[in-house]
């Protein structure tokens, strides 16, 4: 579903969520925004994201908003499109920010532990720096950290 330009382009990093790569994977509403935004933007994730993206996938599959072919074609999608992301690795301090995002923005576990991996990547210094999902929560959280979190 997702392809890159054909021309060599010098694409700008940014830290995705795992609500803004499953639309690369599966025909979505968010499918055309999500496709503009690879065409422009490196990936950058969490170490997790594979799973959170599996788990998507087995909702919609249980949701019967896919079918099994669906789900492992998309399954396919994303192991191809992980093979060219940079991935941020846990760490103690990556907990340790973690447990202060949950206090400071309204955010799940999971929602903070993408946040404070989105911080360690750009060295806590994330002005002009983006940060792209489609969770309204970590979005605002995002902004409020000082990411630029261009809308899905």
């Amino acid at each position: 579903m997702a392809e890159r330009a054909r021309k060599p382009l010098v694409l700008v990093p940014a830290f995705w969520d795992a609500s803004a790569l499953i639309p690369l994977c599966v025909r979505q509403s968010l499918t055309p925004r999500a496709t503009a935004l690879y065409k422009d933007y490196e990936v950058v994730v969490w170490w997790a994201t594979p799973v959170e993206i599996a788990g998507a996938f087995a909702r919609l599959l249980r949701m019967r908003q896919i079918s099994g072919s669906e789900s492992a074609v998309a399954a396919q999608i994303a192991r191809t499109l992980a093979d060219s992301w940079s991935v941020i690795q846990p760490s103690d301090s990556l907990l340790a920010r973690a447990i202060q995002l949950v206090g400071r923005y309204d955010l799940r576990a999971a929602d903070a532990l993408q946040l404070a991996a989105a911080l360690e990547w750009c060295e806590n210094l994330p002005q002009s720096r983006a940060l792209l999902t489609a969770d309204q929560k970590l979005r605002a959280a995002a902004l409020a950290a000082g990411f630029e979190a261009p809308p899905m």
